[in-house]
């Protein structure tokens, strides 16, 4: 009664096939090529090197500065807002519990 029963694992049915048997082979090796065409060095690229102009590294530098002042202007909106919302949730518990303090009092 207090022994717990352990379900039997299925028997396959069916027609059950046995493991294949894989046969080794062996490997020869192959005759040796010896290189017909010699390495030729690569041709020098085509495509120009990158110049900076001084107008460029303005604009790059323009560019930079004002990413770093949008992300900037993002977090500190986002930190007053936190602080915003904090402040507010203070004297809303300040005012509630002048309320519950002032309710008591009257009775």
């Amino acid at each position: 009664m207090f022994r717990p029963k352990l379900p039997t694992m299925p028997q396959p049915t069916g027609i059950v096939t046995p493991p294949a048997v894989i046969e080794p082979t062996t490997i020869t090796p192959g005759t040796p090529t010896t290189p017909m065409v010699r390495a030729t060095p690569a041709p020098a690229s085509t495509r120009p090197t990158i110049q900076l102009t001084p107008g460029t590294a303005l604009a790059l530098v323009g560019g930079g500065t004002a990413v770093v002042l949008v992300v900037g202007a993002v977090l500190v909106s986002m930190l007053l807002a936190v602080a915003i919302t904090g402040a507010s949730v203070a004297v809303c518990a300040v005012v509630l519990r002048s309320l519950l303090a002032s309710d008591t009092r009257r009775r």
